[in-house]
């Protein structure tokens, strides 16, 4: 796989990652079958992409844009879906982390 591709996988496994998390929620505690079973999958779809992805790019690297952009699709959909706060500060604070993937990112390629 190309370094282009393995971010693309990551890209793909980032978001798996913001579906397990709003499942988590959807779930009730994992207390409602048919969001568990839709967690559990997003879950071992987003572990396995980003062991793909890790295959090619460095590991502190790969986990942190995951971690990146679970954690910024999370907090976008939690506005979107549950009404969640979209203050100036939360928003901001969501620029400064997609800021730091695209920073990693760049210097991960140069």
């Amino acid at each position: 796989m190309s370094t282009d591709a393995a971010w693309v996988v990551l890209l793909v496994a980032g978001l798996f990652e913001a579906v397990w998390a709003i499942g988590l929620e959807l779930s009730d505690g994992l207390s409602k079958l048919k969001p568990t079973l839709v967690t559990v999958a997003a879950i071992a779809v987003s572990m396995v992409l980003l062991a793909k992805a890790i295959e090619e790019l460095p590991v502190g690297t790969a986990y942190a844009v995951w971690t990146g952009i679970g954690a910024v699709t999370t907090a976008l959909l939690g506005i979107y879906l549950f009404d969640e706060p979209a203050t100036t500060a939360r928003l901001f604070f969501v620029l400064v982390i997609v800021a730091g993937i695209a920073g990693l990112q760049t210097v991960s390629s140069a």
